[in-house]
């Protein structure tokens, strides 16, 4: 079997309430352009052929054109509506995703996903069927107990990243089963319908824009890697 369609699932369902702004975080300006912008263009020049999904809330559709005309060329991108959970939202996502494809799904907010991580997801979802991008914890961790806490070993530890990227015919049988609250990500929901999933390196510097703090981060790594954009 073939996997010649590329799509890109990209959720953005934030609000941007701990950035304490008004406008959803995913639309603020990071380096002249949305947030969003940037996540779209690091898939479109890195795979030009890739098929782009953008799912918003009902509530921020109006902002999409916003994106769009960020781009100096027009884009072809499917919008779709979200839904109650990030579950409902990838799965209405996949929606516009045909049959043979490799499928990747990435928060909308973490604008600096690199080219290489794109590049190695994609490879090995073909070999195995998915990848998972994960990064070692850097710090001490604990887990809170009813009479205190006690340490855990972080080797064992791994914190989660996206695009989780999968072939079709995994992600999408996964994702006709009936929702539940222990679906915190796709990996889970794969699981959960008998898949396998298969971690890869990801990347310290593929960051989700939470906070205040975490643009100025962004802001400073792509004036870096772009020193002459305008």
């Amino acid at each position: 079997m073939g996997y010649s369609e590329k799509f890109a699932v990209i959720v953005a369902g934030g609000k941007g309430v701990r950035m304490g702004s008004a406008l959803p975080k995913q639309f603020l300006p990071l380096h002249n352009k949305p947030v969003l912008y940037h996540t779209i263009q690091a898939f479109v020049s890195t795979l030009p052929d890739i098929h782009i999904i953008l799912v918003l809330p009902h509530n921020q559709l109006s902002y999409a054109q916003m994106v769009l005309l960020a781009f100096p060329e027009r884009l072809d991108m499917t919008i779709l509506v979200g839904g109650e959970t990030r579950f409902h939202s990838v799965q209405n996502g996949l929606k516009a995703v045909c049959d043979n494809s490799i499928i990747f799904v990435h928060d909308g907010v973490r604008p600096l996903v690199s080219s290489d991580l794109i590049h190695r997801c994609h490879t090995q979802a073909l070999e195995k069927g998915s990848a998972i991008p994960a990064i070692k914890v850097p710090d001490s961790l604990r887990v809170m107990e009813d009479d205190g806490s006690r340490p855990v070993d972080r080797e064992y530890m791994r914190i989660i990243q996206t695009p989780q990227t999968f072939r079709s015919d995994i992600l999408l049988p996964a994702f006709r089963q009936y929702y539940q609250p222990s679906f915190t990500d796709e990996a889970t929901v794969v699981e959960s319908n008998g898949g396998e999933v298969f971690l890869i390196e990801g990347e310290r510097s593929n960051i989700k824009m939470t906070t205040t703090e975490d643009m100025l981060v962004a802001e400073t790594m792509l004036k870096a890697r772009y020193p002459d954009a305008d």
